[in-house]
């Protein structure tokens, strides 16, 4: 009866021991997933030009097959790698995350400068001029999804390796950084998943519901959607400016320069002490002013540079 109460108490314990890690990841993913509020908004607000002006019965399977790649990226190939770079050469994460930073400057920088100055983007693939078969057409949007998911996944995943407190286990981190992982992917494509349906679900209150407040709501709904995606990808637009400049500030100080993030602190705490009311929304705020100050800065003197390139190559071919 003892060796049975001692073994139970052994299963109790590592059940307590268990649950902790459980709690630990959780907590670790959930602090480490944060950090990478910039590129997931901006994949949330991005994907769903990916299936606009399809049949309604495709774009559910369209945001799948772009979820399971996504999934895919993460887990399967970015995981490993990030965990080799992290146990072997971790100086290198640093680089990673400028590399990183610079893109989502740019990206957003990029965006900005199309709504100061309208062009026409020829990488867009409009199905109502494009001569394009339906099913060639979705193949191509579907890629064009995935090669986008995978440099921001790529990104949120460094982004989540390098916020994950020092010290713990390679398999606590890789934990972690699955758990982080599949988390976000979940979150922004369950919400891509609603958004694209909204109208869909809008016009049916419109027409179905039986209380005028449900079919009022199921107007709203479908009036409110374009300007719903307007603001998130505004939104997503700001998140990705000033995360690139957050990261490529502290990226900086990591490798060779401190003195961007040595001002902005400074600013931002003599800003705090200023309104002793709101110090850490103070702080903050200021904070990510400067640091989308900086993103937007460095994106605008990419594009030109980006551009040159993307010209020679053209002329190249």
């Amino acid at each position: 009866m003892s060796g049975l109460l001692a073994l139970l108490d052994d299963v109790a314990a590592i059940a307590k021991v268990a649950s902790a890690s459980i709690d630990d990841i959780a907590a670790q993913a959930t602090k480490a997933g944060a950090k990478a509020a910039g590129a997931v908004i901006d994949d949330a607000a991005v994907t769903p030009k990916y299936v606009h002006g399809f049949q309604a019965a495709r774009e559910l399977p369209i945001v799948f097959k772009i979820a399971r790649a996504s999934v895919f990226n993460k887990l399967v190939i970015l995981l490993p790698i990030a965990m080799l770079l992290s146990q072997f050469a971790p100086w290198v994460i640093p680089y990673f995350l400028l590399l990183g930073g610079l893109y989502l400057c740019f990206e957003g920088a990029e965006k900005v400068y199309h709504w100061l100055i309208p062009h026409d983007d020829l990488s867009d693939i409009d199905p109502e001029t494009t001569p394009l078969d339906d099913t060639h057409l979705e193949e191509q949007r579907v890629k064009g999804a995935i090669k986008t998911d995978f440099i921001l996944s790529a990104e949120i995943m460094t982004i989540i390796l390098a916020n994950i407190d020092p010290g713990s286990a390679w398999y606590f981190d890789a934990a972690v950084l699955g758990v982080a992982a599949l988390a976000i992917t979940i979150a922004v494509y369950g919400s891509v998943a609603l958004i694209v349906k909204a109208d869909d679900v809008g016009l049916f209150m419109a027409k179905s519901g039986r209380l005028s407040g449900t079919r009022a709501v199921g107007r709203a709904v479908v009036k409110g959607m374009p300007t719903f995606l307007v603001v998130l990808t505004t939104i997503g637009t700001a998140a990705m400016i000033w995360v690139g400049g957050n990261i490529l500030v502290h990226a900086l100080g990591q490798i060779v320069w401190h003195g961007p993030y040595d001002l902005i602190h400074a600013v931002a705490v003599a800003a705090a002490n200023a309104l002793p009311v709101a110090q850490g929304f103070v702080e903050w705020l200021v904070t990510a002013v400067l640091d989308g100050i900086v993103g937007l800065s460095v994106g605008l003197l990419i594009i030109p540079v980006v551009g040159l390139f993307a010209g020679k190559k053209d002329s190249a071919h």
